[in-house]
């Protein structure tokens, strides 16, 4: 079912321009953004300061965004949604938080290369990304070989992605594209909620239906090492239950 545009979405997306950074979708294709826009983000312009940035690719409604950005404010924080009607509820939330150092995306994730410097990031997040099961629809999944590849332009040396699903089949593919890309896979996890990492988890209202349920959460760490070289003998995944 399709989403219903928000009322007075215009005006309300107007209000939160202070904390938006770039909107919709500005150009067919990578080629076509990189000549269209020629100046990348300015983190000391944009929060005043030089702290570390932090990346959360589907934002959603901004639930984890939001709370991340409290617990560690020595940090910064990007947030990027295509959905305009998804990220404006992100953007309300954290302008009524009064927080200074969340600012938001609202393109595809396929260009975030145009604007976001590269080797600039420290962590991006993958919180329950669609997994669009669909052979078809290999490429557009946010853990697949292509977007990797833009990742890996992103993070800085020894970044990495940290990644939560409800999927099995979309996590097993993930930690094979993570092996395949030359990440180092750590912390991994069947069970986020029973395993030692569930004491600074951030549950996001998604995450919480779901485990109400007594399903499983997934969850890993994929870690960039140098210059992310695939090896030629992966070692071991170490599983967390």
């Amino acid at each position: 079912m399709r989403m219903r545009k928000k009322r007075h979405l215009e005006a309300r997306m107007e209000a939160c321009a202070d904390i938006l950074l770039c909107r919709g979708k500005p150009c067919k294709n990578l080629k076509e953004a990189a000549e269209t826009f020629r100046s990348l983000l300015d983190y000391r312009e944009i929060f005043g300061n030089d702290n570390p940035v932090e990346l959360e690719i589907g934002c959603g409604n901004g639930g984890f965004i939001l709370e991340k950005a409290k617990r560690e404010r020595g940090k910064n924080f990007l947030a990027l949604e295509l959905c305009t009607n998804v990220i404006l509820t992100a953007m309300e939330r954290v302008k009524a938080s009064g927080l200074s150092n969340i600012r938001f995306l609202n393109i595809p994730a396929e260009i975030a290369e145009c604007y976001i410097p590269p080797r600039s990031i420290g962590v991006i997040y993958l919180n329950f990304s669609t997994p669009l099961p669909e052979k078809s629809r290999e490429k557009q999944r946010l853990t697949s070989s292509r977007f990797l590849t833009i990742y890996k332009k992103l993070l800085k040396e020894d970044g990495r992605i940290e990644q939560k699903t409800d999927s099995e089949e979309f996590f097993d593919y993930s930690l094979a594209r993570y092996e395949e890309a030359g990440f180092s896979v750590t912390d991994v996890t069947r069970d986020l909620h029973r395993s030692p990492y569930a004491a600074e988890n951030i549950v996001t209202e998604y995450e919480q239906n779901f485990s109400a349920k007594g399903m499983p959460i997934f969850r890993a760490v994929a870690v960039m090492e140098g210059t992310c070289m695939k090896r030629e003998t992966p070692t071991e995944v170490q599983y967390v239950v």
